[in-house]
């Protein structure tokens, strides 16, 4: 089995603390490992910074659509589908021989403002929900290797998350999209995606969830650890393995999703040598564990990442910095690559 470990797009270049030996990138250590690497990529330094590019094209095999494949950007109007911008980004895929990975059909946030401003009946949800299923992965049909069909619906108790699709459909609309991902396109992976890899109840939550939906005969392939930590606050590798075998048991793929290990201000030696070691830990969890065939990092360098403007004192979370100069995080997932 091929797996596929989905990094942040790592550069070249770096300070002389930190110089990368010249050899060969991140793709091609792992091509003897049958690893798939790749990047969960932003749309704006994808069409603007040639070092971002430059970055994908060396170390990865693999794109995610960081936001341009959520329902807000894609389908901005009732009638109309904003297909271009995912389009760059699949037409720079298929430039560099690298697959796609699609990110997110159904989630709660990033929703187009019409989707709730008015009131609508169950069938006018079914519809709603199918015809843009149907529309956003058939269009892409072939071209995407897989989508992140459901993200976040289990909440933090385990019940699921009241979103408005639970509201306006009921529990089914889950069954539903993946049924309807499949019609629209047989050959793609569908996975399902959350957080919370330390609560153990959640967890289970989303076991029991996936179970029952398989047992209906849900198009279900893997599930996705989105694994956003930090370095005060992250799961231990062990609960990260038994999520990973829990979900494997059922017959699924597991992806690390989204991960990334944000650092406090200042960022120093110290702090960023802790966050190199999760990373290690986390990179060796995933590989010595039966089921798990992906590992993304959330972004590409610190200068494009989510964190800073979500929490305040806090970054540096990528393996590279701001200058795309490779920080210890780096060295650590190529030595563990490399093991």
């Amino acid at each position: 089995m091929w797996i596929v470990i989905i990094c942040a797009g790592f550069a070249a270049g770096a300070t002389p603390r930190n110089e990368i030996p010249i050899g060969p990138g991140l793709r091609a250590l792992a091509a003897p490992r049958h690893l798939d690497i790749g990047a969960a990529v932003a749309i704006e330094p994808l069409a603007g910074d040639p070092r971002y590019r430059d970055a994908l094209a060396r170390d990865c095999s693999i794109l995610t659509s960081e936001n341009v494949m959520k329902f807000g950007p894609i389908h901005p109007e009732p009638d109309r589908y904003a297909f271009e911008a995912a389009d760059a980004l699949v037409a720079f895929a298929q430039q560099h021989g690298m697959r796609v990975r699609g990110h997110a059909l159904v989630w709660h946030e990033q929703l187009a403002p019409w989707v709730t401003e008015r009131q609508r009946t169950r069938e006018e949800w079914q519809r709603l929900l199918h015809d843009h299923i149907s529309a956003v992965v058939g269009h892409y049909k072939g071209r995407v290797y897989a989508w992140d069909v459901v993200n976040e619906a289990v909440a933090e108790d385990g019940t699921l998350r009241e979103t408005p699709w639970l509201k306006g459909i009921g529990p089914d609309y889950l069954e539903m999209a993946f049924r309807w991902a499949h019609e629209a396109d047989p050959d793609a992976k569908l996975f399902y995606n959350d957080y919370g890899e330390s609560n153990e109840r959640k967890q289970k939550a989303i076991h029991r969830l996936l179970r029952d939906l398989l047992k209906k005969g849900a198009p279900i392939h893997g599930a996705g650890l989105q694994m956003h930590m930090d370095v005060d606050s992250h799961p231990r590798p062990s609960a990260v393995a038994r999520a990973i075998t829990r979900l494997h048991r059922l017959g699924l793929e597991v992806h690390v999703t989204e991960m990334d290990v944000a650092v406090p201000e200042p960022f120093t030696d110290r702090r960023l040598g802790e966050q190199a070691e999760l990373y290690r830990k986390m990179m060796r969890t995933c590989l010595d564990t039966k089921g798990c065939t992906a590992f993304i990092t959330w972004g590409i360098s610190d200068r494009y990442s989510w964190i800073p403007a979500f929490r305040r004192g806090w970054g540096a979370a990528l393996p590279l910095d701001a200058e795309f100069q490779a920080k210890p995080g780096y060295r650590a997932i190529r030595d563990a690559l490399s093991r």
